[in-house]
């Protein structure tokens, strides 16, 4: 037999032992039915606390698992993606029992006929009406708002990163970081101001006014950010054509970053698209069907469910309008997000051939 023979037979001596790939879910399931175990022996009735006692019981389950088999080095690094797993659980949770408990009394009236009309000739103690109404208050309010916050927020996000340079820029930065935390009340408080200064009463357009408001410094950050990204050698090879600047932001670095622009604009919609504070003030609502946002008042989903819950009390009608109309802008919320995301991996770089 060589010597070759002889050191491929060799055992390795730096490999030390491991546990298992389906060790996390064995330790998983051991401590959930332990706590089990501990709260009914115990007579806890929350479950929120048999979770708890559940998520200690695996991190330090683990832990001495880990460490007995595979020393406390490598245990400290399992505790840590014990944690990490906890945490995704404990952020999972809420929004599961959030969407399964809208969508289990949402579904209740949802159908086409809630989709189609309107709350014009029925009372909120009734049953029977429909969203339609709104729907179409929040489509041309939600629009008007993007319309206008999203060029202004692009070309700030332009000039900050590409023209902006001395007190300015500084100043246009630091009013966009304190837009950026304006309550939806205090911009709805400030459109309302300019109302009664004008003796003017509610319509859509007021509201959308206020959506843009909220909307711009998202977009203003989005759109900074994506255009930090693009490569300055792209910039200087247009530049060292004889192209003029504007033209080189209009045909290489907008072109370069209009997926994460795109999709930043998106984002921002879905978050405005949810506001009621604003609405609430300078929309009113309105029980018909008003399709001009620059006259009467109009009606808006989250102003909707805000006065259906309201109004529920000693009605299930109008309650469980208020829950269908949650699912509706739930959805709306979710189509727009699944956009952004397509718009992003559609407008993402192509590396390869």
């Amino acid at each position: 037999m060589s010597t070759a023979d002889v050191t491929e037979q060799r055992p390795s001596t730096l490999r030390s032992a491991s546990l298992p790939k389906w060790s996390p879910w064995a330790i998983a399931a051991g401590s959930i039915v332990v706590a089990v175990g501990i709260g009914a022996g115990a007579g806890l009735d929350s479950k929120v606390q048999w979770g708890l006692i559940a998520a200690l019981l695996f991190i330090f389950g683990t832990f001495a698992v880990a460490a007995k088999v595979e020393g406390k080095r490598q245990a400290k690094d399992r505790v840590v993606t014990a944690l990490v797993w906890v945490a995704f659980l404990l952020a999972l949770i809420p929004l599961v029992s959030l969407i399964w408990t809208t969508v289990k009394r949402g579904v209740k009236v949802l159908d086409p006929y809630f989709l189609t009309h309107s709350m014009g000739i029925v009372s909120d103690s009734e049953p029977g009406g429909g969203i339609y109404h709104a729907i179409i208050g929040s489509l041309e309010q939600v629009g008007l708002a993007t319309a206008i916050g999203a060029p202004v927020g692009v070309l700030t996000a332009v000039y900050l990163v590409e023209y902006g340079r001395g007190g300015l820029a500084k100043a246009v930065t630091f009013f966009v970081d304190v837009m950026t935390g304006i309550p939806s009340i205090v911009a709805g408080l400030f459109i309302l101001s300019l109302m009664l200064m004008f003796d003017m009463q509610p319509f859509g357009f007021a509201g959308s006014l206020a959506l843009a408001i909220l909307m711009m410094p998202v977009v203003v950050r989005s759109t900074e950010e994506m255009l930090k990204l693009v490569p300055n050698e792209l910039r200087e090879a247009s530049l060292a054509l004889g192209v003029p600047k504007w033209r080189t932001i209009l045909k290489v670095v907008l072109p370069t970053s209009i997926g994460g622009i795109t999709t930043g604009i998106m984002l921002a919609i879905a978050r405005i698209a949810g506001e009621t504070a604003p609405i609430l003030l300078l929309v009113w609502g309105n029980s018909f069907i008003n399709n001009n946002p620059f006259s009467g008042a109009q009606q808006a989903l989250p102003l909707y469910i805000y006065q259906q819950y309201a109004n529920s009390s000693g009605s299930t009608a109008a309650y469980d309008r208020a829950w269908a109309a949650s699912l509706t802008l739930i959805a709306f919320v979710m189509i727009l997000n699944l956009v952004a995301r397509g718009i992003a991996r559609w407008k993402a770089p192509k590396t390869g051939r």
